[in-house]
């Protein structure tokens, strides 16, 4: 085989989210380190195609219809008798337009009937009496066939009309490969079958050579689906389409046999094992771990049963033994809630077991051994059904390879393999009790059972040994060699979700702007607001003066929001997505010491609700010492700033924003109140709204925004406002002086809105006067940001915001009401206006260059 000018290209395909399938994510990593070029595809949870990376593998996640499935829902079985009593009204919706067309000409006609002489009148009441009859029989008729219909039918035994779901998979799948023209397709499970088929072969009559092989994780047969019509199609589909595979993959011996039997298949399926990689396990570089996770010490006995959750998998036996093993702890890693999953909780909640059950998320497929081996014993407790009698499943390899004994139900292959190697307890599936009395014994002689997972026992069960087979395979099929192997690409290699960004700040030279999270006695969370940057200004400030502090800053993005400087942006359109939010829990909880929390919002997306409240307890429980940041409109309460100020703010917000402004403001004061946790605070007029807080000033860069161009020597000084918002900063109020003294050729009025961050520097420092706001009584960024450019400032100031910095803030307070007076003051006095400019460099460098801020945050840094 002659190595080709390119990589090979190969094409792993599966119908989940990938998330959490540790086999397919494992033969993507395997083959890009073998050198091939690696596309994994799986299934959007969204509308959208969503992109993303793992190291150099790309991760497509497609968006997958319904127009298939709702074209062969929309057949009738009978329909000459559907004709007659559903009048072509295929569903509810369709039956509701009926109905709303049928009210609109009633309403109509109705209304002709008042308008007509006596008989014209009584005819249109006729007419009406008869559409109203005929709307009344074809309701009754769409419903009584709507009854008729039913809720498990029986196959049609045609694949594509019993589970059409797939033809949708195909419909969605095809044409994303297809773009790719892979070498080889590596199809995983049945539903994946179909199009792996269908694209190989469309590919070879468009002239690219595409091998395929079929990768068989359960055995189909053995499943019990949860309807008739599934039950016939998947096993159809797989029996339609297995022999046209160039070759088949399984799990194990027992399922490989059972597969060329079922199928007579030429060759046995080849047996590639689902183990962890054995390289990467206990490094030190993982700290989680389930026991962490649970918040429990190191003497409390743990049970932990680790993947999907279905009723063949037996975790209701577990729950049900619970009561008789008092102290003993369940750890259930999970990907997602389920309706069975509540179940189970509902069922533990009956048994007065729930407070030793604990739901625990996943974490990437590379980390799994070391995360699960704080556990004392692994759970196994299949139901003896066909599909989970044939096979060793992944779980029993990550156990073993974090050196858990087991505690297995006695299916076949499980039993047989922890027997011969005298690895754990063996129950009988069926029967509580006994599993009970295995886990007792498991736990008593769990050192012992532990010795007995020998090197031999673990190298077997490793992906590296398991892995090879497939390697090769893929080169048999593809008559194709990678030009050389990429080791650098790590086995834990970690995708980069479009949900979750991670970028590298550094400055022009190269250095990181602040020091990132790493190998120091404080690890400080910083986020998830970063408002105009100041999570990322609060961490250069801190790091600089702080050597035994690191930070990692995180910014909840929306598509419209700027790209403030960030370590991780977080799409905040999909917090409500687990994935998303357990993501977030992994990389706060046994990364960070300390966790500085901006604008109340959730650390965990919204896992546990839409503010910081949800997140309190779970961050006590790993030992997050945590800090509470309020920036303005989180905190700053509209009923009482209206009491307080004349002219305030909220007096002119558009309509429903000051009461929802109040209800956030009441919620994060109780949370404030509540939490007994260290209250900060980027202006000082939010102190009035949390009085035990400290003023942690906003931090700028000083220096960048220095300005050598003079103060007040033009005859027409030039005059500079920009708001964000106008209602926010007063300026419809103060327009129509500025326009006139513009216009009177006093001043040159500049009026800044939409205008780029770069350019807004240099308006600023080319300016005389700045003008900032009228409505809140303190000051901002931008404010501070003209005071470092040596810009007289002028906003109303109220006497609490002067008295805090003791007299000392420049910024000449005026309103209104007397900005006429305070604008001809300075600019009669063009001495002593310039003398404030210079006030305001000092100003900005004594309290807003971070030095002050890092002090006021060194004792929650200790």
């Amino acid at each position: 085989m002659e190595s080709p000018a390119r990589r090979p290209r190969l094409a792993v395909i599966v119908a989940n989210g990938i998330t959490g399938d540790s086999r397919v994510q494992k033969t993507a990593v395997a083959a890009a380190r073998d050198g091939w070029d690696v596309t994994l595809i799986g299934r959007s949870d969204t509308k959208r195609v969503q992109h993303s990376k793992m190291g150099p593998i790309d991760v497509i996640r497609v968006p997958v219809g319904m127009e298939y499935l709702r074209a062969v829902n929309a057949r009738k079985a009978h329909p000459v008798r559907a004709a007659a009593t559903q009048f072509h009204i295929q569903d509810q919706a369709a039956l509701n337009r009926y109905s709303a067309a049928y009210r609109a000409w009633v309403r109509q006609k109705s209304a002709e009937a008042g308008w007509a002489g006596t008989p014209r009148r009584t005819s249109l009441k006729a007419l009406l009496r008869a559409r109203r009859a005929v709307h009344r029989f074809r309701v009754r008729a769409f419903k009584w066939e709507q009854r008729r219909k039913p809720k498990d039918p029986a196959p049609v035994r045609d694949w594509r009309r019993d589970w059409p779901q797939v033809v949708d998979l195909d419909l969605a799948f095809g044409p994303v490969i297809e773009k790719i023209k892979p070498d080889v397709i590596h199809a995983n499970d049945a539903t994946m079958i179909v199009t792996a088929a269908r694209s190989a072969a469309r590919l070879r009559a468009a002239g690219h050579r595409c091998a395929w092989l079929y990768d068989a994780h359960e055995y189909i047969k053995g499943v019990e689906w949860p309807n008739k019509r599934q039950a016939y199609a998947l096993p159809a589909m797989e029996a339609e389409f297995i022999g046209r595979a160039d070759a088949v993959v399984t799990v194990s011996t027992q399922m490989a046999e059972l597969l060329k039997n079922d199928h007579r298949l030429r060759k046995l399926p080849l047996v590639v094992g689902n183990s962890p990689v054995r390289e990467v396990i206990g490094g030190g570089k993982s700290s989680n771990s389930v026991r962490a996770a649970c918040g429990l010490g190191p003497d409390v006995p743990l049970m932990v049963y680790s993947g999907w959750i279905g009723r063949e998998r037996g975790v209701d036996a577990v729950i049900d033994g619970m009561p008789e093993l008092p102290g003993y702890h369940l750890a259930l890693v999970v990907g997602r809630t389920t309706p069975l999953l509540e179940e189970l909780l509902a069922q533990a909640e009956a048994l007065g077991v729930r407070d030793r059950i604990h739901l625990v998320p996943y974490v990437p497929q590379h980390e799994v051994a070391d995360y699960l081996s704080s556990a004392d014993v692994g759970l196994t407790p299949f139901k003896k059904v066909p599909n989970c009698e044939v096979s060793l499943p992944t779980k029993v390899s990550e156990y073993l390879q974090a050196r858990l004994p087991l505690v297995t139900s006695d299916v076949k292959v499980i039993k047989a393999y922890v027997e011969e190697h005298r690895l754990g307890e063996v129950w009988t599936w069926d029967d509580p009790k006994t599993f009970a009395a295995a886990a007792t014994r498991a736990m008593k002689h769990r050192d012992q059972l532990a010795e007995a997972i020998t090197e031999d026992v673990l190298t077997d069960l490793s992906w590296e040994a398991q892995s090879g087979k497939l390697l090769q395979l893929y080169r048999e099929l593809s008559k194709k060699t990678p030009p050389g192997p990429r080791p650098e690409v790590s086995w834990t290699v970690q995708e980069t979700p479009g949900a979750v960004r991670e970028v590298e700040i550094t400055t022009a030279d190269g250095q990181p702007v602040w020091k990132k999270l790493g190998n120091t006695k404080v690890k400080l969370g910083l986020g998830p607001a970063n408002y105009a940057g100041q999570g990322a200004a609060y961490a250069q400030a801190i790091t600089r003066l702080n050597p035994d502090v690191s930070v990692e800053v995180v910014m909840n993005k929306r598509p419209e929001s700027f790209d403030y400087p960030a370590d991780v942006y977080v799409d905040a359109t999909r917090l409500r997505e687990l994935d998303v939010q357990f993501q977030q829990v992994e990389r706060v909880v046994g990364r960070y010491t300390h966790l500085l929390v901006d604008a109340f919002m959730p650390v965990f997306g919204y896992l546990n609700g839409s503010s910081v409240r949800g997140d309190l307890d779970a961050l006590k429980q790993a030992k997050v010492k945590v800090g509470l940041l309020a920036h303005g409109s989180d905190i700053r309460h509209p009923g009482d700033h209206m009491r307080r100020h004349t002219w305030s703010l909220f007096h002119d917000a558009p309509e429903g924003i000051a009461e929802k402004l109040q209800a956030k403001a009441e919620l994060n004061k109780k949370i404030a109140d509540e939490a007994g946790l260290p209250l900060f605070v980027t202006t000082p007029d939010l102190l009035d709204d949390l009085p035990t807080a400290k003023w942690a000033p906003l931090v700028v860069d000083v220096k960048s925004w220095a300005s050598e161009h003079p103060v007040m020597e033009r005859e027409r000084p030039v005059v500079l406002h920009a708001p964000s918002k106008r209602w926010t900063k007063g300026t419809d109020r103060i327009m129509p002086l500025l326009t006139e003294l513009h216009d009177a050729g006093v001043i040159e009025f500049k009026l800044a809105e939409g205008i780029p961050w770069a350019e807004m520097r240099e308006l600023v420092q080319s300016s005389d006067l700045v003008l900032d706001q009228f409505t809140t009584g303190s000051y901002g960024t931008f404010a501070v940001e003209a005071m470092a450019a040596g810009r007289p400032v002028v906003g109303y100031i109220s006497d609490e915001v002067k008295a805090v910095t003791e007299g000392a803030l420049p910024i000449v307070s005026a309103t209104p009401e007397n900005l006429r007076e305070v604008l001809q003051s300075l600019l009669d006095d063009r001495e002593g206006t310039a003398r404030i400019g210079r006030d305001s460099v000092e100003f900005a460098h004594t309290y807003h260059d971070g030095t002050w801020t890092a002090q006021v945050l060194s004792g929650f840094l200790k």
